[in-house]
């Protein structure tokens, strides 16, 4: 009487299992579904440097690929490596993500600034920041090839975190993790 009482333990166990399943709301079973990695792929176009790497939310990269998305972002007047912010790589792939896009490749106009880099830009030009966050490892500057300017804008500013700014004249969208806030350059 034992043996049976065993096994219909384990069908009830079992039944209490799939019913559970089929009443959780789709937004739960989407979080569930969204911890597979995901392909973020980065080319620098000024040292041509290019990665792609899964990401996942969470986990974000492997350390290795940390240490790589670093050198792929350093400062490309120095050639220094700083640690990047990995709440960045959050961002593009929420960006990446609500824009419908799988393995899109985002072209990276600036990741790290050297303090020196930055102290020089600024001399010829008033768009950069006194204490860009370039400088912390938390801000790029990027474009999707393919996706207009206004829409790659448009989805950074939804996500509601960090600063966003705008160059259409000089084609890019600059994130950074710092505080919300929005602007427009040139």
């Amino acid at each position: 009487m034992s043996i049976i009482n065993l096994e219909r333990r384990k069908w009830l166990s079992l039944g209490g299992i799939v019913l559970g399943a089929s009443i959780l709301p789709n937004s739960v079973l989407a979080v569930v579904s969204t911890v597979r990695p995901r392909i973020l792929t980065f080319r620098n176009i000024n040292t041509g440097d290019k990665l792609s790497a899964n990401f996942s939310i969470g986990k974000g990269f492997s350390q290795a690929t940390q240490k790589k998305m670093d050198y792929l972002l350093r400062d490309r007047r120095t050639d220094q490596v700083h640690r990047m912010d990995p709440k960045l790589f959050t961002k593009f792939y929420q960006i990446q993500s609500n824009l419908g896009l799988r393995n899109a490749e985002i072209q990276i106009i600036c990741g790290y600034r050297s303090p020196v880099s930055n102290a020089s830009m600024r001399r010829k030009s008033r768009g950069v920041a006194k204490n860009s966050y370039h400088m912390i490892g938390k801000a790029i500057d990027f474009r999707i090839d393919g996706i207009s300017l206004s829409k790659v804008r448009q989805t950074a500013e939804s996500l509601k975190s960090g600063g966003v700014g705008y160059y259409p004249r000089s084609n890019f969208v600059h994130v950074d993790t710092g505080p919300v806030r929005t602007w427009r350059g040139s």
